[in-house]
């Protein structure tokens, strides 16, 4: 089973855009074929947000991830 590399990046915002004042990058390994729910499992999982209801937009080939209550937002990505 092949896995892939999944691209975190979060930054502070700022009349709620990304401000890019901090950010902290990291990334982690899923299976090829994780579904979409999962990868955002893990991801939150990763940054201490389990349980934390957020927002979550797809654009098909990136992810962004608004925690409610919260100045961050989550940019994952999947290069090739």
């Amino acid at each position: 089973m092949s896995e892939r590399e999944i691209c975190i990046e979060v930054t502070d915002t700022y009349g709620g855009e990304a401000n890019y004042s901090w950010v902290r990058r990291s990334s982690v390994w899923m299976q090829e074929n994780a579904s979409d729910l999962a990868i955002i499992r893990k991801v939150k999982n990763v940054l201490g947000l389990s349980g934390h209801r957020c927002s979550v937009t797809n654009y098909g080939d990136e992810f962004i991830i608004d925690p409610q209550g919260q100045c961050i937002r989550v940019f994952v990505t999947f290069p090739s």
